[in-house]
């Protein structure tokens, strides 16, 4: 079974979550290496007044990424928003998606974000504007309501699917949960029966065992995955070999962790300035090594201690080797 997004049929039924301040472009790179049906760009304003400050900059999706290239988009303005949207679209965005899940509190004190799903009207009027003002696919990501007792995940997708939503991700939580506790998954289900469209499941996916039971709970087209994926962004990779039930004669040649962590980091340069790079690097490295050092918590809190003390870039790979020479020997 396959994922299409209005004309675009991917490769992979595993999605990457945009993240704020992770899903950059080399990020993006390398999990769409390893095998990831669509990457998302980090969450952008569509306050237009924003688009030359650096973050926002940085955070835009560059020419020469593959398509299809996606773009999330933040607001709450209707106009604004298919503004933000045609400027996207005009820069090379293939598909744009608006994000009514974020939960941070910056966010939602703005009437941003999983705020806007307690305004159902204003929710049709921002997706009727953005759908209409681009000849692009355009998805949502929302949550399954604002809190327990009040979870509308249902209505919001019949609007969605009303105003002509391509694609709708579910994050099996409410925007009161934030990322505590745990996902559930029948408010997916219940929705997917719902509508038409395709709909992505997200929340708690760890392993081959979490998606097959909720690709068969709940009937989701595909699966979003976010945190899941930092510090080995070749999760994609053996994921999916496990979903088309590869076996070990017919699989992959093993991954080599030493040679992705490096290119990862490499880019992590060369798409910053040297010193911002080196500082951006770190919590990646620092994933990296969570990832492969977690039999042994004091060695690594000693080697990201001893990494984390440069600002200088080489230095920081030959400290980045010498380890990686302790956990890949």
């Amino acid at each position: 079974m396959s994922l299409q997004i209005g004309p675009y049929k991917l490769k992979s039924r595993l999605l990457l979550a945009p993240m704020a301040g992770i899903t950059d472009k080399p990020y993006r790179d390398i999990c769409r290496e390893f095998g990831a049906g669509l990457v998302y760009s980090e969450m952008i304003s569509s306050d237009l007044s924003l688009i030359n400050s650096k973050k926002t900059q940085a955070r835009l999706i560059q020419p020469d990424e593959p398509i299809p290239r996606a773009v999330q988009l933040l607001g709450t303005d209707p106009y604004i928003m298919a503004e933000a949207a045609q400027y996207n679209v005009e820069r090379g965005a293939n598909i744009i998606d608006i994000n009514m899940g974020c939960p941070a509190k910056k966010v939602c004190n703005k009437a941003a974000g999983s705020a806007l799903m307690q305004d159902e009207k204003r929710v049709k009027e921002i997706l009727t504007h953005v759908v209409n003002s681009v000849n692009v696919p355009i998805t949502l990501k929302i949550r399954t309501g604002l809190k327990a007792k009040h979870r509308n995940a249902i209505k919001i997708a019949r609007i969605a699917e009303d105003c002509g939503i391509s694609s709708l991700v579910i994050h099996g939580r409410t925007r009161k949960q934030a990322f505590t506790g745990y996902a559930e998954f029948e408010t997916i289900r219940q929705t997917k029966q719902q509508v038409t469209i395709p709909v992505i499941a997200n929340g708690d996916i760890i392993n081959i065992n979490d998606i097959n039971f909720i690709l068969d709970y709940t009937q989701a087209d595909g699966i979003m995955l976010g945190r899941i994926t930092r510090g080995q962004p070749w999760i994609f990779r053996l994921l999916n070999d496990q979903i088309n039930e590869i076996n070990s004669s017919e699989s992959r040649l093993p991954i080599d962790k030493r040679c992705a962590i490096f290119k990862h980091i490499r880019t992590i340069y060369r798409h910053n300035n040297s010193g911002y790079g080196v500082a951006i690097a770190r919590k990646h490295i620092g994933w990296y090594l969570s990832r492969l050092g977690e039999q042994n918590i004091n060695l690594l809190k000693q080697h990201r201690k001893m990494i984390f003390s440069t600002n200088d870039a080489n230095e920081q790979l030959q400290m980045l080797e010498k380890v990686l020479n302790h956990y890949l020997s």
